[in-house]
């Protein structure tokens, strides 16, 4: 087990598949409790089953990120349950893929809701409870096309531009409570994320691109944890990894 991850309350949205289930898996092993959020709760609470084989180490709540009263629901439900949040990781996230020129106008409001809102929201969950405790940590999942443009990703790379930016005023804002804040940018990692496409054309290519490269969803859990594992007066502010095939 990591001594700094021992004990600590986790709240981890987009937990059901992914990386999130991951994280979760993980985090547990190293001896965390964990507070799990996605829409479908049938697989979270089978996970939340399989997690408190040994006792109580998993809630599963019902969440869809692009209601700030879900949000606040899944963060303040960690607090009654385990007395505090000690990290909340803003993980869920979707990845439709188009041209511009195809005006996918409902896939953009989508894409905006989920990855950009989903994350101010949790962020807003978790900084009161935060505050009160003076300590804590906001982790948010960005990606490597919020560093590079992907071709037919416009709208997804620029939520995940915005999620570092964001991230980065975050850190700027909260030192006076002791709150760390961590931005974690995966390039291809095995996930649902390439299903998030409704044009076939798109969806062929990154199923073809993530078959070809895509790593385990086990390397962002080890890359959470060891940014969470970090001593307190240590603040591991940006994460970006990549398969070492992937060149964009």
């Amino acid at each position: 087990m990591s001594d700094n991850i021992i004990g600590k309350v986790i709240v981890i949205t987009g937990a059901s598949s992914g990386l999130g289930l991951a994280a979760a898996r993980l985090l547990v092993a190293q001896g965390a409790r964990v507070v799990l959020g996605a829409r479908r709760i049938d697989r979270l609470q089978e996970l939340a089953r399989e997690l408190n084989t040994h006792g109580q180490r998993a809630l599963a709540v019902a969440t869809d990120v692009t209601s700030p009263t879900d949000v606040a629901r899944l963060v303040d439900t960690a607090v009654e349950t385990f007395g505090r949040v000690d990290v909340m990781v803003n993980n869920a996230g979707i990845m439709p893929q188009s041209p511009l020129a195809r005006l996918k106008i409902d896939e953009w409001d989508r894409t905006i809701d989920v990855n950009l809102k989903g994350v101010l929201y949790g962020m807003a969950a978790a900084l009161p409870h935060m505050q009160r405790q003076m300590s804590g940590h906001l982790v948010n999942v960005s990606s490597t096309a919020g560093h590079k443009v992907m071709l037919n990703g416009a709208v997804y790379s620029a939520t995940k531009h915005a999620v570092r930016a964001l991230s980065e005023g975050l850190r700027q804002e909260v030192k006076e409570w002791n709150i760390r804040t961590t931005v974690i940018s995966p390039g291809a990692v095995d996930s649902e994320l390439p299903g998030s496409s409704s044009e076939l054309d798109m969806k062929t290519r990154l199923d073809d691109f993530y078959r070809a490269i895509a790593i385990p969803a086990d390397s962002f859990a080890r890359a959470l944890a060891f940014a969470v594992d970090q001593p307190d007066d240590m603040d591991v502010n940006e994460i970006v990894f990549r398969p070492t095939r992937q060149v964009p």
